[in-house]
């Protein structure tokens, strides 16, 4: 079990978070919408421990990964809403930056990196990658710890449907293999494949109700 509670966050005299608290299960993939500037990428960012909260603390199986560093990065990934891969460097060099040879080259066989299908581009550049392309191999990069949860910030925005469609089917393997999943959205199909969705407004998650009914939760914001 995932546990985060309490997440305070201020930039100056702005509140950011006001005492963020989430539950999230094993295999569960949980949706967090609001609107810009709510604070949903500020979480993320705590969470991967890209920057500290002023209070609160977030528990895998017991144990505070704010407060342990090298526990959070084997057990939780980041995926950032920018690139942040190397724009001169191929698919197969960012790769190589994360991966052992000979894991890499077993992962693009059978494991998920062949599942997003990133062995068809290894010798692309980033630079001249589509924004699909690119948006796979960060994942791909991201769970090279095998991580239990993955944090991602927009993950399919701006992406063809297509594209969005490979990603889903690797989200779902991810969690029939017993791994979560949080993500920021604004993406409609991306809160339909969600098990639960969390309204961030005013610096906290408000009451909310998730069942299928898209436009009615959105309405909410």
């Amino acid at each position: 079990m995932i546990e985060i509670k309490n997440i305070y966050k201020k930039y100056g005299k702005n509140q950011v978070l006001s005492g963020v608290d989430l539950e999230v299960e094993p295999g569960q993939m949980v949706g967090i919408i609001g609107e810009n500037g709510s604070g949903k990428s500020t979480l993320l960012t705590i969470l991967a421990g890209l920057q500290k909260c002023d209070s609160g603390f977030f528990n895998m199986d017991g144990k505070d990964l704010l407060k342990n560093a090298k526990l959070r990065n084997q057990l939780v990934s980041y995926v950032p809403q920018e690139n942040p891969l190397i724009e001169e460097l191929t698919a197969w060099d960012n790769l190589r930056m994360w991966y052992p040879k000979d894991r890499l080259k077993k992962e693009l066989t059978d494991g998920f990196l062949a599942m997003l299908e990133i062995d068809q581009f290894l010798k692309v550049p980033v630079s001249k990658m589509s924004g699909g392309m690119k948006k796979r191999l960060t994942i791909g990069c991201a769970i090279n710890s095998k991580p239990k949860l993955l944090l991602l910030d927009e993950p399919t925005a701006a992406l063809d449907l297509v594209c969005k469609e490979n990603i889903y089917t690797y989200f779902n393997q991810f969690r029939r293999q017993g791994g979560s999943l949080i993500l920021a959205t604004h993406e409609v199909s991306e809160i339909e494949i969600c098990n639960k969705c969390c309204i961030l407004k005013d610096g906290k998650f408000s009451d909310y109700r998730y069942d299928g009914d898209v436009p009615h939760l959105i309405g909410r914001l």
